[in-house]
């Protein structure tokens, strides 16, 4: 991006006379004074610096704007960590995270955080620190092409010569990842800033006097919201609701004010009042175009992304469906999906029209019928489950929780019971539903919410960001409990079709080594290396206990489990609700 300073841009004067001397180039340090400055100034309350030498003058300055009690850093020594850490601080704050690395392969590594707030919609700043124009190509160490490295997963990128003023190119780039233009969504930008040498401050230069920053908590407690009662003037329909990732309150309030059933994902942020059902994704074919009750309409809010029946019922051609979308969004192209976009909830309630009460209560009975036959099958079993281990981190988690992809997050959707009220914000990684970075941005989340979080993951998403455990000394450490499943291996593809290849035998152990993934992996000398604490448990009632005490730190909850009953049981639970729902609906 060039500067509106540089003399080639500057027309002549109408007398003829010779322009006047350009102005001379910014100090490196100057230059990484002005883009903190307009950082701080344009909402950027966190950043998180990975270390190198290119990146200095940025690091200098950033020190001075800590110590001067305007912006909180935090220093993570692999760029991958650290990207998904900020990541998660701009999902829990609601503002814009920034995350700075050196040049060269630095850069690479914050390419799945970016392309998780991409599709996230996350307003996610990459800092990315260069060589001056005049040392690229020559084949200047740790020099690559870095602008456009993202590609189509930035909303703005800009190259910053060196010597030039940053300004209108952060003001230009905080208005995007925020979402400020119209037509985009918020999401991820870069700022490729080009440093030459000095890269230190001048001789005599010295850190501000230390101030305090203030300290308070950012407003992320759960949120409720109330609608009208829908008109008695629309017409009955036999529509449900359908909360996906990050549909919030209005998808629950909406089903209440129009007498819905409510199926909401857990990271929805709607799984929760009198009109929400618990297991709904083994209820939709009993509501099926067969049934004596089947679904005529479907309203969605916010992206689906748990379940084949879910996905199935929006594929038919015979049910018309809208998605609730009052602003643009990343998750998807426009024209792709098959749903009607409505941008205002009076459209909304005129295609959904109101449920007639035997429609609301036929779902409510089923979906109680269904939790009890679901917790009667965990019941039965003597050792923790998924499902059982899913149930209680939902009924136990308070202030923040977050889900890790795989099976966890599908584990609470089974067999998680929604509550009267929420008692914790829910976030999960379902931009692109990838495994890494999960333990990052979970202490990204909780550091940026300053209150109690809970992590669910299996153990292979564990052991993906192990490295994300590192908090290096003097590093703030955040009150966060990590449960994880561990099954010694992949356990969701075993539920996939891939669990029944293996059952054939067709394949011998390729299954098995190559899906599944075993391991032995010994956890607790993994936690004591990163001087977290440990405890494993095996029953759902030790878990329980375990769940009961206070997060205070850094802690690792070991749930050993099965996962080569996995399947069995999943068969078990399916059975014993279909019984169960036949049973109340034939009344």
């Amino acid at each position: 991006m060039t500067s509106p300073n540089d003399s080639a841009f500057r027309p002549a004067s109408d007398d003829g006379a010779s322009p006047p001397p350009a102005a001379p180039d910014l100090t490196s340090l100057e230059a990484a004074r002005i883009a903190v400055g307009a950082l701080i100034d344009g909402g950027v309350e966190y950043v998180v610096v990975s270390p190198g030498s290119r990146s200095a003058p940025m690091a200098y300055a950033l020190a001075e704007a800590s110590a001067a009690g305007r912006v909180d850093l935090l220093v993570r020594i692999d760029e991958r960590s650290a990207g998904f850490t900020a990541l998660g601080l701009a999902l829990s704050t609601g503002s814009p995270a920034a995350v700075l690395t050196t040049s060269g392969t630095a850069v690479g590594n914050l390419m799945p955080a970016v392309m998780e707030a991409n599709h996230a919609a996350v307003p996610l700043v990459v800092l990315s620190a260069d060589r001056p124009e005049e040392l690229r190509g020559t084949g200047a160490n740790q020099t690559t092409i870095q602008l456009d490295l993202f590609g189509e997963h930035v909303r703005f990128a800009a190259d910053i010569d060196a010597g030039t003023s940053p300004l209108r190119a952060v003001e230009t780039a905080l208005a995007a990842a925020t979402g400020a233009f119209s037509d985009l969504a918020p999401g991820p930008v870069q700022l490729n800033l080009a440093f030459r040498d000095p890269l230190v401050p001048a001789p005599g230069e010295k850190l501000p006097t230390e101030a305090a920053r203030p300290k308070f908590r950012i407003g992320t407690d759960p949120l409720t919201m109330n609608l009208p009662p829908a008109s008695a003037d629309l017409a009955e329909r036999r529509t449900v609701v359908l909360a996906g990732h990050d549909a919030g309150p209005v998808a629950e309030a909406f089903a209440r004010a129009h007498g819905l059933p409510l199926l909401a994902e857990p990271s929805s942020n709607a799984r929760f009042g009198p009109n929400a059902v618990g297991p709904y994704r083994l209820l939709l074919t009993h509501f099926g175009p067969e049934s004596a009750q089947p679904i005529e309409r479907v309203v969605l809010f916010g992206r689906p992304t748990l379940s084949r029946p879910v996905a199935s019922l929006l594929a038919r051609a015979d049910v018309p469906s809208v998605l609730y979308q009052p602003v643009p969004v990343a998750w998807y192209e426009p024209g792709r999906r098959t749903e009607l976009p409505l941008e205002s909830l009076a459209d909304l309630a005129d295609f959904a029209g109101r449920g007639p009460s035997a429609w609301l209560d036929a779902w409510l009975l089923a979906g109680s019928a269904a939790q009890h036959a679901l917790d009667q099958v965990l019941a039965g079993e003597t050792a923790a489950t998924g499902p059982s281990v899913g149930a209680q981190v939902w009924n136990h988690s308070r202030g923040q929780l977050v889900l890790g992809s795989s099976n966890g997050i599908r584990d609470v959707d089974l067999a998680g019971l929604p509550a009267a009220e929420p008692a914790a914000t829910v976030y999960a990684s379902r931009g692109l539903s990838g495994i890494d970075g999960t333990t990052s941005t979970a202490t990204g989340i909780a550091l940026g919410g300053r209150q109690e979080t809970t992590l669910l993951l299996g153990d292979v998403t564990f052991l993906h960001d192990a490295g994300g455990l590192f908090l290096g000394s003097g590093e703030v450490s955040p009150d966060l409990r990590i449960v994880v499943l561990n099954d010694s291996g992949g356990a969701i593809f075993d539920l996939l079709e891939h669990g029944a290849v293996r059952e054939s035998g067709t394949y011998g152990d390729a299954v098995e080594r190559l899906f599944s993934t075993p391991h032995t992996v010994d956890l607790a000398a993994l936690a004591a290396a990163y001087g977290v604490g440990h405890c494993s448990v095996s029953t759902t009632a030790a878990l329980a206990e375990a769940l009961a005490r206070p997060i205070e730190g850094r802690s690792i909850v070991e749930v050993r489990t099965d996962r080569h009953s996995l399947r069995a049981l999943h068969a078990r639970i399916k059975a014993a609700v279909a019984a169960a729902v036949a049973g109340v609906l034939a009344r």
